[in-house]
């Protein structure tokens, strides 16, 4: 499974429900990796979409604990267990994490990559994405992409990372 974010400086990822920042060229990048593939959301992400709509293009899982809720156009699961249970349909390639802070914390050790937009910037937040800089089982590995690129006054690196293999004894 992936994992797909903007993140600051102290990887912030939100505030309010909203993004910290919306770059063209970042949306693109989302785009062109999840289109046609599986997202998987919670469900205040759910509502901060344009218009509280599924992403076209894509299977729309919202994980939620409210055992009432439902999406239209998109597979509702009440639970990790159930929703690893119904992500068994899928390569786990094909899978992406897009947030928020709740599902990417509880999700992020399933997962063994994650696409990084990294704004150099600190901003006002309430939503956190984990440091996988903090976390010895990942590491940044560096692409012909990992250059600065710039929008009006934002500097920001696409980075990847890959959760390390562990090595027998």
């Amino acid at each position: 499974m992936n994992l797909i974010a903007a993140v600051d400086r102290n990887w912030a990822i939100g505030f309010k429900n909203q993004l910290l920042a919306h770059i063209p060229e970042d949306q693109r990048f989302f785009r062109s990796m999840t289109e046609g593939k599986v997202v998987v959301m919670g469900r205040k992400t759910l509502e901060s979409l344009p218009g509280g709509r599924p992403l076209k293009n894509r299977v729309n899982i919202v994980l939620s604990r409210n055992k009432d809720f439902q999406a239209e156009g998109c597979t509702v699961c009440h639970s990790v267990e159930e929703l690893m249970s119904e992500l068994e349909k899928y390569p786990s390639q094909e899978i992406f994490v897009i947030g928020g802070e709740k599902i990417y914390t509880e999700l992020v050790d399933m997962c063994d990559r994650a696409y990084i937009t990294s704004i150099d910037r600190e901003y006002e937040a309430d939503a956190f994405f984990p440091d996988l800089d903090r976390k010895d089982e990942w590491e940044m590995v560096h692409s012909e992409d990992d250059e600065e690129h710039t929008y009006f006054d934002l500097i920001y690196y696409f980075r990847e990372y890959v959760k390390k293999v562990p090595q027998s004894v």
